[in-house]
C-alpha cells in the first residue's frame, strides 16, 4: 500500500493541558479517512500541524514522503486544504476567486475553473459575488479552491459544517467521486458521527488528545450496529478521563 500521510509520535500540548499526545497514523492512497472526535479533542491541532500552520512539541508528519517540518514546500506541493473556514474574497465572483487561486498553479486554465465549479455544483453562480453566498455555497467554493490544482491529498477540517442536508449529500458524492476517479486521498475531521460513517472508508477515533483506534468502516459496522455505538464503546473501553 502506498503511504500518503505518515504521522509519527505527534505531540503538542498547550498550557491549559489540552492538545494531542503521541499520535501515530498512516493514511494510504485513495483512502477517505475520517478523523472522528468531539469538539476540543485535538483534531484541529493535529491538522494545523499537518498543514504547517502550527509546530509540534515533538513528532513529525510526512506527506508523500516529505516532512512538513523540514521540507514544507515539497510536502505541501500536492495538498489542498481547508482548515477551520473556507476563505474567499467577498467582493469577487466565484470565478474571480478561483482565478486568483489559479495563479499558484501552472496548469490551471479557465476550463479547469469551470470544471471544478461544475463538480462542486456552483457553476451557475460563477459570476455572483461570494458575499451573497450562503455558508454552504462558501463551503463549496472553498472545496473548489482546494481541488483546483488537482491535489493528490485533501485535508479538510469539518468540511460538512454549515451545510444543509442537500449540500452534505452533494459534498459526500464529490469526495467519493474524487477518491474513485482521481485517486485523491482524503483526511477529513468531523464531530458528526453519522456523516463520517457515510463518507469515510477508514476511521480513527481521537478522544482527549489521544488516538483510541483506527479501523475500516466496514469492520466497525460488521461488529457494531452503528458508528456511534463503536465510538461510545471505544471511549468507555479507554476510560473516560
Amino acid at each position: 500500500m502506498d503511504k500518503v500521510i505518515e504521522i509519527k509520535n505527534l505531540t503538542k500540548v498547550f498550557k491549559n493541558g489540552r492538545g494531542i499526545t503521541d499520535i501515530n497514523l498512516n493514511i494510504h492512497r485513495g483512502d477517505i479517512f475520517g478523523f472522528l472526535g468531539p469538539n476540543g479533542a485535538g483534531k484541529t491541532t493535529a491538522m494545523k500541524i499537518m498543514t504547517g500552520l502550527s509546530k509540534p512539541d515533538s513528532g513529525d508528519v510526512k506527506i508523500l514522503g516529505h516532512s512538513v517540518l523540514d521540507q514544507f514546500e515539497k510536502a505541501m506541493e500536492k495538498v489542498g486544504c481547508i482548515i477551520e473556514t473556507a476563505e474567499s474574497y467577498s467582493y469577487m465572483t466565484a470565478f474571480e476567486n478561483l482565478k486568483q487561486f489559479s495563479r499558484y498553479y501552472e496548469n490551471v486554465d479557465n476550463s479547469r475553473i469551470d470544471e471544478v465549479l461544475q463538480l462542486t455544483g456552483i457553476l451557475k453562480y460563477k459570476n455572483e459575488n461570494s458575499r451573497k453566498f450562503s455558508l454552504g455555497m462558501k463551503q463549496r467554493l472553498g472545496i473548489s479552491a482546494a481541488i483546483l490544482g488537482r491535489p493528490e491529498v485533501l485535508i479538510l477540517d469539518e468540511p460538512l459544517n454549515g451545510l444543509d442536508v442537500e449540500g452534505m449529500i452533494d459534498l459526500r458524492n464529490i469526495i467519493k467521486n474524487l477518491a474513485e476517479t482521481e485517486k485523491t486521498t482524503f483526511f477529513i475531521s468531523s464531530h458528526l458521527i453519522h456523516d463520517v460513517e457515510l463518507t469515510c472508508n477508514r476511521i480513527g477515533v481521537l478522544y482527549n488528545g489521544k488516538m483510541l483506534n483506527v479501523d475500516t468502516t466496514k469492520n466497525i459496522l460488521n461488529n457494531y450496529a452503528t458508528l456511534e455505538n463503536y465510538f461510545v464503546s471505544e471511549v468507555e473501553r479507554n476510560g473516560r478521563i
